[in-house]
């Protein structure tokens, strides 16, 4: 038996999803630092900082990072915030990720996969791989 969401839960977490993907790094730590978990995740398991990732703000991944956030953690469909930063091209994501810990074999398809496919020569050799 499920439980009816509070509208007002609903509407904030709406708000803060919508922080990540704008990239606002100062209001999203806030909150963190509010007590919203860093790996808050939407209803497709997309984390914040999938959301900032894929939106290519890397202030906001290194903010989210910096509170404890999982570099690795996949959405539902087995994706990682490094390899949505490397299929989009956003090497400032990437560089933030892998400072942050990510690992580029983590995921479906993985970051070193995603890269091979694109041909991405110059993010294989960041990740130290052909």
């Amino acid at each position: 038996m499920s439980e009816t969401p509070d509208p007002e839960v609903v509407e904030l977490a709406t708000k803060i999803f919508d922080l990540a993907r704008q990239g606002e790094a100062e209001a999203l730590a806030a909150y963190v630092d509010a007590g919203v978990s860093a790996n808050l995740t939407n209803d497709r398991g997309d984390s914040l900082v999938m959301l900032a990732a894929y939106h290519g703000h890397a202030a906001a991944v290194d903010a989210l990072l910096a509170r404890g956030a999982d570099p690795d953690r996949a959405n539902d469909r087995g994706q990682t915030p490094l390899a949505g930063a490397v299929f989009k091209g956003e090497d400032a994501v990437i560089r933030a990720l892998l400072s942050g810990g990510a690992d580029p074999a983590a995921g479906t398809p993985s970051a070193l996969d995603t890269a091979r496919m694109f041909d991405k020569k110059d993010v294989l050799e960041l990740f130290g791989a052909q």
